[in-house]
């Protein structure tokens, strides 16, 4: 089943912030961001808490959430958000029959990698050093996540993710290393192909690519 086609217009995350306020009765904006930053991050994305105004706004005016300003009698006041009986019917929805769309992947090292002809084989050694770096990081801190998700039952389907999440990072890792590896083997086949060119860059001939898009397409057909 899909989604209705007269549901309301919801982004991913505005989604993924009606999914945060579905386990709790009410939340600050910085209670959200918080809660992104513990989960959703290390597979979905944090997004910036200007982001997240705005979508709580945007649901808010359609009826799927509700707020309030919240005083201690001071100074001091917060906006609580709490999800409306539609929020939780639209999410349920959403939940279930609405289309999941492909990961979508954006790994800016490995597009340095894809132009090293700019660069030199030792830089893109650092830039993926860095990658591997970051994922180290990223996989504990997953693996810190998921152990504490343990302690709260109904955290148990967010604990699954963080402990999916813990293996991606460590299987990125040596992914990340294994092509570091080789980086050498492409640097000496790419100065093999520069040798007599007055740039130092063969030139990819058009037409030749489009014969090897055809070479590749009737090689799926057989």
């Amino acid at each position: 089943m899909r989604a209705r086609a007269d549901g309301p217009n919801v982004t991913a995350t505005g989604w993924a912030l009606l999914g945060v306020l579905s386990y709790q009765d009410e939340l600050s904006g910085y209670d959200i961001k918080k809660w992104t930053e513990w989960s959703l991050r290390f597979f979905y994305g944090s997004p910036a808490y200007s982001q997240i105004y705005t979508e709580l706004k945007k649901l808010e005016d359609v009826g799927l959430l509700s707020s309030r300003v919240d005083s201690d009698g001071g100074a001091r006041s917060k906006r609580l958000y709490k999800i409306t009986d539609a929020g939780s019917d639209a999410l349920k929805e959403w939940a279930e029959n609405a289309p999941v769309d492909p990961p979508q992947l954006k790994h800016n090292a490995l597009l340095r990698v894809m132009f090293g002809h700019l660069s030199n084989p030792r830089r893109l050694k650092e830039i993926m050093q860095e990658h591997v770096a970051y994922v180290d990081r990223m996989q504990r801190e997953a693996a810190v996540e998921a152990r504490w998700a343990e302690v709260e039952p109904s955290w148990a389907y967010g604990r699954v993710v963080l402990q999916w999440a813990e293996r991606y990072y460590a299987a990125e890792r040596e992914m990340a290393l294994s092509l570091i590896k080789d980086l050498d083997e492409a640097a000496e086949s790419f100065a093999k192909a520069s040798a007599g060119h007055e740039q130092g860059t063969p030139t990819l001939l058009r037409d030749n690519w489009y014969e090897i898009e055809r070479r590749v397409q009737a090689e799926e057909t057989e």
